[in-house]
C-alpha cells in the first residue's frame, strides 16, 4: 500500500437558520487542504437531516439566540452524543459559553469570528482538542483551584502547582506538547511528566478526557459549590 495515500476527507455538518448564513459558513471550507492533512468538507443541511447521518462526526451550529440555541444543543446531545459540536454564538456571555461546553460543544466562537478563525477552530476540534475564549479558560482554571473536593475528608487536599496550572491552561488552549514546551521554556519530556501528573490527579487516562473533566468540573464547582460531594479536587 502506498505511504502517500491521501487521507479521507472529514465531513463537517453545518446548520444555520438563515440561508445566507448557512452559505457563508459553508464557504469557509473552500480552501485547499494541507499536505498530509484530511480535507474538511462542509455538509450543509437542517438539523434533522444532519442528525440522521451516522457517518457525520462533526457539526458546526450557528446559535443566534441563547434560549433557542441551548435547546438545540440539548436536542443534538440527546440524539447524537457522539457528535463533536463547534458552536458560534453571542459574545460576552461567559456563562453561556460554559453551558455550551457542558452541553457537549468542543468549541465556542462568537458571531464576529473571522472565517479563518472558524476554520482553525474546526481543525482543532477534528484533531481532538477544545477551542474556547482565552479569558474563559483562565477563569475555568481559577474555579478548579477554588473548589476542592469536600468529600475528600481522609485525604489532604490536592492542588495544582503553578507550573501544572500553566500546563493545564495551555492544554485547554489546544496546544501540543511541543508548543507548551516552547512557550514555557522547558523540555517536551517535562511537559509529558506534568501531563501525566495532571491526568492522575483528575483520574483520567488521556488529554481529551482531562480537558473535558477540567471544564465540566469547573462549571459544576460553580453551580454546586460546597454542597456537591462530587466536585473535583485537582
Amino acid at each position: 500500500m502506498s505511504s502517500n495515500r491521501k487521507p479521507e476527507p472529514i465531513r463537517i455538518g453545518v446548520v444555520a437558520d438563515e440561508p445566507i448564513r448557512l452559505a457563508g459558513l459553508s464557504s469557509i471550507f473552500d480552501q485547499p487542504g494541507q499536505e498530509g492533512r484530511a480535507q474538511l468538507v462542509p455538509v450543509p443541511g437542517t438539523m434533522r437531516e444532519l442528525l440522521a447521518k451516522p457517518a457525520l462526526k462533526y457539526l458546526v451550529v450557528d446559535m443566534q439566540s441563547s434560549s433557542s440555541g441551548m435547546k438545540a444543543l440539548e436536542t443534538i446531545r440527546r440524539a447524537r452524543p457522539d457528535l463533536r459540536m463547534i458552536v458560534i454564538g453571542p459574545a460576552g456571555n461567559d456563562e453561556l459559553v460554559m453551558k455550551t461546553i457542558t452541553a457537549g460543544a468542543r468549541a465556542y466562537l462568537d458571531l464576529s469570528a473571522s472565517p479563518e478563525t472558524v476554520y482553525e477552530a474546526v481543525k482543532i476540534v477534528t484533531q481532538g482538542s477544545i477551542w474556547a475564549p482565552r479569558k474563559l479558560l483562565s477563569r475555568l482554571i481559577d474555579r478548579l483551584l477554588d473548589h476542592p473536593d469536600p468529600g475528600a475528608v481522609a485525604t489532604p487536599s490536592v492542588e495544582l502547582t503553578s507550573r501544572e496550572r500553566q500546563v493545564m491552561e495551555l492544554i485547554l488552549k489546544a496546544k501540543s506538547n511541543r508548543e507548551i514546551a516552547l512557550q514555557l521554556g522547558i523540555e517536551e519530556r517535562t511537559v509529558r511528566a506534568h501531563l501525566a501528573r495532571l491526568m492522575r490527579k483528575a483520574g483520567v487516562d488521556n488529554r481529551i478526557k482531562l480537558s473535558m473533566s477540567a471544564l465540566g468540573r469547573a462549571v459544576a464547582g460553580k453551580e454546586h459549590g460546597s454542597r456537591s460531594a462530587r466536585a473535583s479536587a485537582y
